[in-house]
């Protein structure tokens, strides 16, 4: 609640906590917590939903700024407007989050009695720049991890006994970005969209944790948006390109075991070149398997049940991997040997879909093994527990997607139902209309945004303006063109779902798709600057 001091004009504020502070050309702005949500609980901690968050300025010093600077002020403080939106963040007064069940467990015990930011694997902290100067100061008691990632929860009983399952999911830092800002990998082999997903059961005093991540396919590779629907992805030639692969995949080992590649890509068209090149890096690191599944061929006209396929030749190494596994005195029974990543080409619709099902299958091992089902039965002869399960795993599917395209996610009718529905056709092809505007039209401010904070840009007075630099600046009609471009699209996509009841539908398919097409050409034809790109970094 807010509400004025006694006998002043100042407004008192409730907050939940301090998430960080940056220096602008007028000053430090802090960023708190302005509502937040209980999102379940961790173990035993609260785990909260970070609802609004609002950088406050810290002082009067942009009056004696020039109209430049102010003009440059104005630009960096609708960034953290933007920032200020982003969705997906979690934290805990008490409980680190960063880290999996697994590693906690093997942690010194004497680490809880640390502040939380010396406890959190940095990689996972998404405010961890914004904390630094808070650190500096030693302002520990203050200071507030934020997770970016989705945290879901559900329960249901089985054999009179309760089972909870937790989903969780941790996006890393290295590399944060837009859909179509950040792809690849980096020179130090972090990777665009990559997440650690754990999945947490609690059955009669017994805890288990199963592991899987997801990642850009780590090449040095962008795709930069032009107003066509589907951008060409290019590989970057550059020396460094098998390090590149070779620390990515060192990383992997050294903090979860033996790695398998789960490649979902088409083996044809662009994704095909992309996906071949990846093969050939792969070839350089037999100890490393790689398993390539078109899951678009395989798995076409919705048949989610051929994911099978997949399971049956990848089966002996996922039971081999296992999962972990500790009783109520924290004693561990079973540790999970590696994880398996997966990958399409945004790490998003497909992937979610092909974890799902893996996470199904290691489901049913670990109740199993914990005596709550046997040898032969599995959730999915439970309506009621395998909708429960699919509903976790699309709501976290749609959150992960929200947070790197903007859009919810595609194909979760398969997660759903194990087939593709008209409604889920319809909702698939607005988040697919979403995307694309998004993609074209504001994720590079947003890219910009996630830079700032990120600490990819420092503001300074010696640093360039972001209006100084050239083809950056967008075009008067964008909104009017976008517009155009957008409801063209969109009708061209209602009047083709029609198409079967009358020949007129099928004109004005034609038409609505041609003059589409038109504006798409006449803004192409005067320069990629019709499209929202970043400013302050471009590709990194």
């Amino acid at each position: 609640a807010e509400e004025a001091a006694a006998g002043s004009d100042c407004k008192v504020s409730k907050i939940y906590g301090v998430a960080g502070m940056i220096r602008l050309l007028a000053g430090s702005y802090v960023l708190v917590i302005t509502s937040r949500k209980d999102a379940g609980s961790y173990g035993a901690s609260t785990v909260y939903h970070a609802n609004s968050m609002k950088f406050l300025c810290c002082n009067e010093a942009i009056k004696h700024l020039t109209s430049e600077e102010k003009r440059d002020e104005a630009y960096f403080m609708s960034l953290l407007r933007i920032a200020e939106t982003t969705c997906g963040l979690y934290y805990s007064y008490d409980r680190d989050l960063t880290l999996n069940l697994q590693r906690a467990s093997k942690l010194a015990a004497g680490r809880v009695h640390k502040p939380l930011w010396k406890q959190a694997d940095p990689r996972f902290v998404w405010n961890r720049n914004l904390l630094e100067e808070l650190i500096e100061t030693k302002l520990d008691e203050f200071i507030t991890p934020l997770i970016q990632g989705s945290f879901q929860t559900e329960q249901f009983t089985l054999k009179d006994r309760l089972v909870r399952i937790t989903l969780f999911s941790r996006r890393c830092n290295r590399r944060l970005g837009t859909r179509m800002w950040r792809r690849g990998a980096n020179l130090e082999g972090a990777t665009a969209n990559f997440v650690e997903t754990e999945q947490l059961v609690e059955y009669e005093g017994l805890t288990s944790s199963f592991i899987q991540v997801r990642g850009s396919i780590p090449l040095l590779w962008e795709q930069i948006v032009d107003l066509s629907y589907k951008p060409r992805p290019s590989i970057i030639e550059h020396e460094e390109m098998t390090k590149v692969v070779e620390r990515h995949f060192h990383d992997l080992s050294q903090r979860y075991g033996d790695t398998m590649v789960i490649d979902l890509t088409d083996k044809q068209g662009d994704e095909g070149n992309l996906s071949n090149a990846f093969a050939a890096e792969m070839q350089n690191f037999p100890d490393i398997r790689y398993v390539h599944f078109d899951f678009h061929h395989i798995c076409g006209g919705g048949n989610f049940d051929n994911l099978q396929v997949l399971y049956d030749e990848i089966e002996e190494a996922i039971q081999k991997q296992g999962y972990f596994l500790m009783n109520s005195k924290g004693e561990i029974l079973l540790d999970q040997s590696g994880v398996v990543r997966s990958n399409c080409i945004d790490c998003l619709d497909r992937t979610n879909v092909t974890q799902s099902f893996l996470a199904r299958k290691s489901l049913d091992s670990q109740l199993q093994r914990m005596g709550a089902l046997s040898s032969a039965e599995s959730i999915s002869q439970s309506d009621i527990i395998n909708d429960k399960f699919k509903k976790l795993w699309v709501e976290h599917g749609d959150e992960l997607s929200l947070e790197y395209a903007g859009s919810y996610a595609l194909k979760g009718d398969l997660v759903r139902y194990g087939r593709q529905t008209l409604p889920g056709l319809i909702k698939d092809g607005m988040s697919a209309l979403s995307r694309y505007y998004l993609n074209n039209f504001h994720d590079g401010v947003r890219q910009d945004a996630l830079d700032l904070i990120s600490g990819y840009y420092t503001v300074s007075k010696s640093s360039s303006s972001p209006f100084q630099i050239i083809g950056f600046e967008s075009a008067p009609y964008l909104p009017v063109a976008s517009a155009i471009i957008v409801g063209g699209i969109t009708v061209t996509t209602f009047t083709l779902s029609q198409v079967g009841r009358s020949a007129q539908h099928l004109i004005s398919s034609i038409i609505f798709a041609g003059l589409t097409a038109g504006v798409v050409a006449l803004v192409k034809a005067n320069g990629k600057q019709l499209c929202s790109r970043p400013r302050l970094c471009g590709l990194i």
